[in-house]
């Protein structure tokens, strides 16, 4: 990338100039935020000034010099501004070559290899059984699949993994309830299953608010159910199949797909050999018949690994934890030590992920770099969080409905892709961490810096292209045979505000894969779309008498490109026409 090109001048012009204080200094590259004032800005002259006692002004004045004499032939001119920022301004001739490397590379155009030779697995949506899609789970899902496919772009060898809850206390509560209040026969014909289990789910905390005996039922149920009891078991399996139904159609309409599936439950038969390595280096304890992990200096609260459900049994029932880790084991056992392992999981779990992975660390099971948590905040309603167990969420599938709804108010073939385009970039477009608060006039935007308004963009393209093909305006041997000096020099100095967007692509997708943040695609995309519109607005791009229009087409067809690779990095697809 030309990035590291200039990097590479700027560290050359330092050791020039002797400025040993720059050898362990990282070459900060920024895009000015008006592109008028160049297209990368430097600041290492600012950082340096102090430490070398000099003018920052000046000292960048001597760098520019240096960097003057090999300059870069991809660059045009470099300039000092301000108290001492250097810029640099590409040449006329590494746009059109970048142009024409987008065209010939086509879907490949990004792809970077910051992940050659590595796997990573991303653990992402995991929802529990028994209970359905609600929006709060659209983020883990849709941010999780984004970083998937980021990777994926990236060199990884990336494996999807939809870990399910499909063990844990809760399952004790749902035999408890449906056994008072239902049955499996009624379960079973029920139209609205999932919606059920979880009215039952409900009801059972209100209940167990005036009677406390059913919350020692359900943890009996749940030892039950971990021993192999058949009935237990039996109604387990009955909302287990009835959840996998109901997430695979929630899945197709999002175009989500997973590699593996495991299930906590999966990991039962795999704790023991962690609680054996956990005694081995003795980094556990007995605490009021729990046994808990402790960490030093109380760097954290003490992990519960397994709790006493029946204090007249010698039963221990696992916990979360302890299924974490024994997930975690297995996983770097099947594929590797050096596997990265990403979870995409909601901010409330912070603690629990910092003492897995401290906890992971002490147990030799990773070295701390290998294991990663991207937080995701929450959607909450104005007056405070949602919550499943409260009866107050809102379902996915829902506010699916009602986004394909109004896009078919505008073009019914592509209502689909359209609405769930919209659902996807509104979540996407954000910082994974913050928190949205629900509003359906927002979450239903079509307009705007909307999934939709990118969709429209690349519709518009591939509607100039078609009317570009229709005319026999060919941009790939007109643009890039004898023609291109005759280009070049004629518009010197007309590079449009589109090329200055185009080619910072494969920055942005490598940024989004090392920070895990899909929003810098998403921002990216939003910015270059408007490029786009911009230019199209400024005069006709398809016009037999305009001897530049091959060279306007030639953009178009870039950029159609570029948008594509990108809204097929978040997920969401890229129709032809609208």
């Amino acid at each position: 990338m030309i990035r590291d090109i200039l990097e590479k001048s700027i560290k050359i012009a330092l050791q020039s100039l002797n400025l040993d204080n720059a050898k362990n200094l990282v070459i900060n590259l920024e895009h000015p935020e008006e592109l008028s004032h160049g297209d990368y800005s430097c600041n290492i002259a600012m950082i340096l000034a102090k430490q070398v006692s000099q003018n920052p002004r000046e000292l960048a004045e001597k760098i520019v010099v240096e960097i003057l004499k090999n300059k870069p032939i991809e660059v045009s001119k470099i300039e000092v501004a301000g108290p001492g920022f250097i810029n640099f301004y590409l040449s006329p001739e590494f746009f059109v070559f970048q142009t024409k490397e987008i065209l010939d590379l086509d879907k490949k155009y990004g792809k970077g290899n910051i992940g050659e030779g590595k796997r990573a697995i991303v653990e992402y949506s995991s929802p529990n059984i028994a209970k359905p899609f609600t929006i709060g789970h659209l983020r883990s899902t849709v941010i999780g699949d984004a970083i998937a496919n980021i990777l994926h772009f990236s060199g990884y060898k990336v494996v999807r993994d939809n870990h399910l809850g499909d063990w844990g206390t809760q399952f004790g509560k749902l035999i408890v309830a449906i056994k008072k209040w239902s049955s499996v026969p009624e379960i079973r014909k029920s139209e609205t299953p999932i919606k059920d289990l979880v009215a039952l789910y409900v009801r059972f905390h209100d209940e167990a608010k005036n009677e406390s005996i059913l919350e020692d039922e359900a943890r009996t149920w749940f030892t039950k159910l971990e021993r192999g009891n058949l009935e237990a078991r039996k109604i387990w399996e009955v909302c287990v199949k009835i959840s996998m139904k109901e997430f695979e159609k929630t899945y197709k309409r999002l175009g989500v797909k997973f590699d593996t599936a495991y299930g906590e439950s999966f990991f039962e038969d795999k704790m023991a050999s962690v609680i054996e390595d956990v005694k081995k280096l003795g980094i556990a304890k007995e605490s009021e018949g729990a046994y808990l992990v402790f960490f030093e200096n109380e760097k954290y609260p003490p992990m519960m690994l397994l709790k006493t459900e029946d204090v007249s049994t010698e039963h221990r029932a696992s916990t979360y934890a302890l299924r974490d880790l024994a997930a975690d084991k297995f996983r770097k056992k099947k594929y590797g030590k050096d596997t990265i392992i990403i979870n995409e999981v909601g901010m409330e779990q912070s603690l629990h992920f910092q003492q897995i992975i401290e906890t992971e660390k002490l147990l030799g099971y990773v070295n701390g770099l290998d294991r990663v948590h991207v937080a995701h905040g929450f959607y909450r309603f104005p007056e405070g969080k949602m919550s499943t167990r409260k009866g107050n969420s809102i379902w996915l599938d829902e506010v699916l409905d009602e986004a394909i709804e109004k896009a078919r108010e505008f073009n019914k073939e592509t209502a689909e892709i359209v609405g769930v385009g919209a659902i996807k970039f509104n979540d996407l477009k954000r910082e994974s961490s913050r928190d949205i608060i629900f509003n359906w006039d927002e979450i239903l935007n079509l307009k705007g810096d909307s999934g939709p308004y990118l969709q429209y963009s690349h519709a518009r393209a591939k509607s100039i292209l078609r009317k570009a093909k229709e005319e026999g305006i060919e941009f790939c041997t007109k643009i890039f045979g004898i023609k291109i000096k005759h280009n070049i020099k004629k518009n010197s100095k007309e590079i449009t505000d589109l090329e200055k967007m185009l080619y910072r692509f494969p920055e942005v997708v490598e940024r989004a894969g090392k920070e895990y943040s899909p929003h810098y695609i998403a921002t990216y995309l939003i910015e270059l779309a408007s490029s786009f519109n911009n230019f199209y607005g400024k005069g006709k791009i398809v016009d037999k008498n305009d001897e530049d229009s091959s060279c306007k087409v030639a953009l178009t067809e870039a950029f159609s490109i570029v948008l594509k690779n990108g809204l097929n990095l978040l997920g969401i697809q890229a129709p032809e026409k609208m």
